[in-house]
């Protein structure tokens, strides 16, 4: 797409095309540089030109981290009754890390989706609070930490980030249920987008992004065209704490709910939990005053 614009600063009847994304960039940039006068609504546009128009982020219902899980009775499962429950903890980076963008005129609007039961919502609530501007809540019965796998919620994703026409899809890179790590990967493979998993810093710059994620043998650095997929490290941010005015004020955010099963999307689980165990109890280990000791009890043990 070109567009043909007369300057008023060059000649006259002096005509430049400018191509793309870049080329309306290059106007604005001569036209600011050259005229002493703009007018505001002009100043807005050109920053609307460089600015993501939505982020969406995911945000998972958990059993709280600092609580010990206890199994189920059938042994199918994490037995959820009375369990305190809270927000991913990468999650919550990754809310954080839109907030962010949003803050630094990177975005103009964060999303937060989330998918469960209505208590879900409790969850969102804690996202709006954080600073995110409305909610999605698609709601099942299902459990989140077991039936609605990560398939399921990559297919929803996708479904909301087409619906929404979002720019990047910002995630946990894991969920502390699950472990599975997987999401954010599926996500990108079903939209088409470039993806950057376990990132460890982000930076949006025009219509890229430039971000350092970590491997196992070190940081590599990766640049993305938007729109994209990024999955949130524990090293990217430290996310903030909602304050008592901003819980307030989440409460008269929008929430839409949307019923899973209306969406026409598949969510059976691919794969079966045959059972869940307790990890074996291990044998109390002793104290011993010398090294001579220490070998005496390994020999008599067999070790050595």
């Amino acid at each position: 797409m070109y567009t043909k614009i007369k300057h008023t600063h060059r000649k006259e009847n002096d005509e430049v095309s400018y191509a793309g994304e870049r080329g309306r960039k290059r106007f604005f940039s001569d036209f600011f540089r050259k005229e002493r006068s703009v007018h505001p609504s002009l100043i807005k546009l050109s920053e609307a030109i460089s600015t993501m128009s939505k982020i969406l982020v995911g945000v998972k219902r958990v059993v709280d981290y600092a609580v010990k899980v206890r199994i189920a009775g059938d042994k199918l499962g994490v037995d959820l009754s009375n369990v305190k429950m809270s927000m991913n903890p990468f999650c919550e980076i990754a809310v954080e890390e839109a907030i962010r963008l949003k803050e630094k005129k990177v975005a103009g609007e964060v999303i937060a989706v989330s998918i469960g039961s209505k208590a879900a919502q409790e969850t969102l609530r804690t996202a709006l609070a954080m600073g995110a501007d409305r909610g999605i809540h698609v709601e099942t019965d299902l459990r989140t930490d077991s039936e609605i796998q990560p398939l399921a919620v990559a297919k929803i994703l996708k479904h909301i980030a087409e619906k929404e026409k979002v720019n990047m899809v910002l995630l946990g890179k894991q969920a502390i249920d699950g472990d599975n790590c997987q999401t954010g990967p599926m996500t990108a493979a079903l939209l088409n987008w470039p993806q950057c998993a376990f990132a460890a810093e982000l930076k949006v710059e025009g219509g890229s992004v430039t971000a350092d994620r970590e491997t196992d043998s070190g940081t590599e650095k990766v640049k993305l065209q938007l729109p994209a997929v990024v999955t949130a490290d524990l090293r990217l941010n430290e996310p903030r704490y909602a304050t008592l005015p901003n819980i307030m004020k989440a409460k008269k955010k929008p929430i839409e709910v949307i019923m899973a099963k209306d969406l026409g999307i598949d969510l059976a689980p691919r794969n079966k939990v045959v059972s869940v165990e307790d990890p074996p109890v291990r044998k109390a280990g002793i104290e011993v005053d010398s090294v001579d000791t220490l070998l005496s009890k390994l020999r008599g043990s067999g070790v050595i």
